[in-house]
């Protein structure tokens, strides 16, 4: 492309233009809501993918196309998708914060079913909502994908070896990603530490129980070792993946965005 040939960047506004078609698998979590909220404040269309129960649950916006999806199982993706071709024609964005762990537990004493079960929850739905974002993303000039990962990819902590191993292969699938499908579509990831919602307190989608579950981690101790000295809150999630999304992340592919408040430096 000839560099003489780009557009100039609005710089009041490093976030995807109005209009902008956001579909958000897992937009009914706790970052899911108050990026759909966010999405709606600044203009943007969105889509919110997520389990029936979680779609009762936290129902989005009547504003928000909606559809029920199991992200580990591919026709149940496919129609996800497929709705939103139909009502759109195409999509610019496609943000997946689709993933859980279980209680933490050793590799030692772990079954191979429970090994499935995160593993496939958190890699192989990622493999499945990009694959059947991709046809309509191609249809955009501003084609991005956001996946979520997350520090224990690197960290390999103690009794988190299936979910990090998982978030590992989303990192690994996304530059994959990345290089195929450049220059037309950018695809980045988001890496965050511990976030102040009820997937850190063992609630997800799939419980049907936001907030009566034990924390995974000490959070006074861990926000005590981060230079940052505090947990993660939505916003400073949402940020980045608006970002990512815009024209001002335009020249980004293949990267990871760790958001820990300095708990990791890569």
């Amino acid at each position: 492309m000839d560099a003489s040939a780009i557009t100039a960047l609005d710089y009041s506004r490093l976030g995807p233009p109005e209009g902008t078609r956001v579909a958000i698998v897992g937009g009914c979590g706790g970052i899911g809501r108050a990026l759909v909220n966010a999405c709606l404040e600044t203009g943007l269309k969105v889509a919110v993918l997520d389990l029936p129960s979680s779609l009762q649950r936290h129902a989005p916006p009547e504003t928000c196309l909606q559809h029920a999806i199991d992200a580990t199982d591919e026709e149940s993706v496919n129609a996800a998708f497929g709705s939103v071709a139909d009502a759109w024609g195409g999509l610019d964005v496609m943000v997946n914060l689709c993933g859980f762990t279980n209680e933490f537990e050793p590799v030692a004493n772990m079954t191979a079913a429970t090994w499935d079960e995160i593993t496939n929850g958190n890699l192989r739905s990622a493999f499945l909502c990009a694959r059947a974002a991709l046809p309509l993303l191609k249809t955009s000039e501003r084609g991005a994908i956001i996946n979520t990962a997350s520090g224990l990819a690197y960290k390999g902590l103690p009794g988190t070896a299936p979910y990090g191993a998982a978030k590992a292969g989303v990192i690994a699938l996304s530059k994959s990603l990345a290089n195929e499908n450049a220059p037309d579509i950018r695809v980045n990831v988001i890496a965050p530490g511990a976030v102040d919602t009820a997937f850190l307190r063992g609630g997800t989608s799939r419980t049907g129980d936001d907030e009566n579950h034990a924390t995974h981690i000490d959070t006074e101790r861990y926000a005590d070792a981060t230079p940052m000295k505090r947990l993660a809150v939505t916003d400073d999630v949402v940020a980045p993946i608006l970002f990512l999304s815009g024209d001002a992340a335009r020249f980004i592919t293949g990267q990871v965005i760790h958001i820990n408040g300095g708990g990791y430096m890569p």
